[in-house]
């Protein structure tokens, strides 16, 4: 999914005057480690922020930032008024835009009773969680995963049991595997993620048909996080919802963050049946209580300028890809897991013999090059990184030498 930005983590007093009550288990038990994942990228900005010529290569953040002309028209629609209330599941104009837009990309009839808007991916991703499961139920996802993935679950009461891969299978995920993990814990449903954060995997048709047999011999719901689509390297993004019986049972999350380089806007959907549209706009109506509406003014401007902005931003992803493919053909240590789309590079350190997070924070400390390790994604990542091309591309190739560099040296040390 898509929204790469955590939160900074709160510091843990050590004790209290006056102990407070207990905390609910729902959200003490949110991660399972101590760790949410993100211990490298903290570093790394720490160490931004203390004045360190941090070169940082960890989250999803564009370099060209969101367009003037989309920020101009934000700022006119605030000066004209629309900062009151919004229509708590969107407005009906960026309802029928999101739409129309689905309606044109996947052939599947939408309209604006399909759509709830919402504060970004992100809480798309949890009403649509909460939608699909009951407190106790257990919930699927695909190994490697968005960090936030198995919290999103948590969250909602239900139980997270992730789908191991592996590297060797592109990170596909096993139809028998996830039958078998489906029927085991008695699944109520499973979350794919394509075009995939971190791996860059984009789902082929025979992938997505045999994850659509499994939901329908299971009575799965499927969530489809596919806020990547617009960024789409080689092959072609189906959604899943539009494959035979299973506008029923997918909810699908869009954004305009990644898409539209506004990350910041906070302007996302989920898209699904109409049913189960109107029980999340309860939801929604009990927690975020909407998105400002000129924030979905300037989405609907966004949106119905086409496919061109949507290239641009594409643009230096797909530029800076082929730079990698360059660097990394001149090599023979680091492995680069075949990416068909998403702003990211998931490149293979085993040879090294350290784990993924041990050659971060290695990389961090020799070079000051901020990369996300594999585990941060899950067991399936052990022994990789994931490498975000927003920088710019002098920058970028630079910093993908160094780590090369960096690995041979640690690989010809450890032979």
């Amino acid at each position: 999914m898509a929204d790469d930005q955590p939160l900074c983590r709160s510091a843990k007093p050590n004790d209290r005057v006056h102990p407070m009550p207990q905390l609910s288990k729902r959200i003490t038990t949110l991660n399972d480690t101590d760790s949410d994942g993100w211990d490298v990228f903290y570093r790394a900005r720490r160490l931004k922020m203390s004045g360190a010529d941090v070169t940082e290569l960890t989250i999803g953040e564009h370099d060209i930032g969101t367009d003037p002309a989309i920020l101009n028209f934000m700022h006119e629609a605030a000066l004209s008024g629309h900062t009151g209330y919004a229509m708590v599941p969107g407005t009906d104009a960026l309802r029928d835009t999101v739409a129309a837009r689905v309606n044109q990309r996947t052939g599947i009839p939408t309209d604006r009773d399909n759509v709830m808007i919402t504060p970004g991916g992100q809480a798309a991703l949890f009403a649509a969680h909460m939608a699909a499961l009951q407190p106790g139920e257990a919930g699927l996802y695909i190994e490697p995963y968005y960090a936030t993935y198995p919290g999103s679950i948590r969250g909602t009461g239900a139980v997270a049991h992730a789908l191991q891969t592996r590297a060797e299978d592109d990170f596909f995920p096993d139809a028998a595997a996830l039958d078998a993990l489906a029927k085991r814990t008695q699944a109520r449903s499973v979350l794919i993620n394509t075009p995939n954060n971190p791996t860059g995997a984009v789902y082929p048709r025979a992938v997505l048909e045999e994850i659509a047999d499994v939901a329908q011999r299971r009575d799965l719901w499927v969530i489809s996080d596919e806020v990547y689509d617009t960024q789409i390297w080689s092959g072609t993004h189906i959604s899943l919802r539009s494959l035979p019986d299973m506008e029923h049972r997918t909810l699908v999350v869009g954004s305009m963050s990644k898409s539209h380089a506004m990350t910041g806007s906070r302007v996302g959907w989920v898209v699904g049946p109409h049913d189960a549209i109107a029980a999340m706009i309860d939801l929604a109506t009990s927690t975020t209580y909407g998105v400002p509406g000129y924030i979905q003014d300037a989405a609907v401007f966004a949106l119905e300028q086409g496919t061109g902005p949507e290239a641009t931003v594409a643009a230096p992803f797909r530029r800076r890809r082929h730079l990698a493919h360059d660097i990394l053909q001149q090599q023979d240590v680091v492995g680069l897991i075949p990416s068909g789309g998403a702003m990211y590079l998931f490149l293979d350190i085993r040879a090294t013999g350290m784990t993924g997070e041990g050659f971060a924070n290695a990389l961090l400390d020799t070079h000051s090059i901020g990369v996300m390790p594999g585990e941060s994604f899950g067991a399936s990542a052990a022994g990789h990184i994931r490498v975000a091309m927003t920088v710019d591309d002098d920058a970028f190739a630079k910093a993908l030498t160094l780590i090369c560099t960096f690995a041979s040296h640690i690989a010809s040390q450890a032979s």
